[in-house]
């Protein structure tokens, strides 16, 4: 599968991602800043994980607060066909106020959700919210 956002540039790989042991979301290796995360393990939306940077430099979702509303997202699935997305809107929120049910929720249907880091780069080398655009699919 891949993602490819053409506002932002991204035409990245998508990979399957599940939980770490303490119950977080995985995010793709850090050595592998192209790659997004899909998360299978919900039954809501379709959600998609990407760095927004490394200590090397910029990652693939880098781009992702430049996301507006109308702004098109494709998901070019392995069989050859391609799921359309138009943005709906953007948010961001505090990692320790971070809405999982909106995010995550099986009742939000066929959805996308993008989601990266943002806010303030702490000294413990993380940053303090999260940035989440919310698409919906197109017919």
């Amino acid at each position: 599968m891949r993602l490819v956002v053409p506002r932002i540039g991204v035409d990245a790989p998508v990979r399957g991602v599940g939980l770490n042991p303490d119950g977080t979301v995985e995010v793709p290796p850090l050595d592998r800043p192209g790659e997004v995360g899909w998360y299978r393990g919900g039954g809501g939306p379709t959600v998609l994980l990407g760095h927004y940077d490394t200590r090397k430099g910029p990652a693939v979702f880098h781009g992702l607060p430049g996301l507006r509303p109308g702004d098109l997202v494709e998901v070019r699935q392995e069989d050859g066909g391609t799921r359309s997305y138009r943005v709906r809107e953007l948010h961001q929120y505090a990692k320790d106020a971070f809405p999982t049910e909106l995010v995550y929720g099986a009742g939000a249907g066929p959805q996308l959700r993008l989601v990266t880091c943002g806010g303030t780069l702490g000294r413990d080398g993380h940053y303090s919210d999260n940035i989440v655009v919310f698409a919906d699919p197109l017919p």
